[in-house]
């Protein structure tokens, strides 16, 4: 027969797990999977042979050079063209330049009107269903400067030697929609 001490010893952790949610005892006896944080997670460079056996070992501890610091991978991921140029101030090196030469002639100062223009061609018209479903147009929400009073705003603030950006940009307000202009 089983002492009733060896039961109760034995009892006890699962009383005690039973005291938490489902979840819990689960993950304490191991029955659950747990994936990584996929921002936690780093990446390794892949370790490769040197070109050169003569090569002196790295010194433990030290930082490996063709790792990249979580800032520099913040940046790359960020702004790669940054990264790419490898240069800083913009100045393309001679390779670049030599690259950029060899593509070709340059784009034409108003390709974004040709294009704007070819894409509003190849746009369908709209079908029967589309009509009757969508037919207001919908308000424009944009926002114009009223041009008179931002003239004369930047007239008084060169006068006064203020800089052009000092007070609000006048803009012309749209009058407000009725309960019958919502509806019509």
């Amino acid at each position: 027969m089983v002492s009733p001490r060896i039961l109760l010893a034995a009892l006890l952790p699962l009383t005690l797990a039973g005291c938490g949610n489902g979840d819990d005892i689960s993950r304490t006896f191991g029955l659950t999977r747990e994936s990584p944080d996929e921002f936690q997670v780093t990446t390794r460079a892949p370790l490769s042979m040197p070109p050169d056996y003569t090569l002196r070992p790295p010194r433990p501890g030290a930082a490996r050079p063709q790792e990249q610091s979580p800032r520099q991978g913040a940046e790359a991921a960020l702004a790669p063209q940054s990264v790419l140029s490898g240069n800083e101030g913009g100045v393309a090196s001679p390779g670049q330049q030599a690259l950029l030469s060899a593509s070709g002639p340059s784009a034409p100062a108003d390709i974004r009107q040709k294009v704007d223009a070819d894409a509003a061609l190849a746009q369908t018209s709209r079908s029967f269903g589309d009509e009757v479903m969508f037919w207001r147009t919908p308000p424009d929400k944009s926002v114009v400067v009223d041009p008179q009073k931002e003239s004369q705003r930047l007239r008084e603030n060169a006068a006064l030697g203020n800089n052009p950006t000092a007070g609000d940009t006048p803009i012309i307000q749209r009058k407000k929609e009725t309960f019958w202009d919502s509806v019509f």
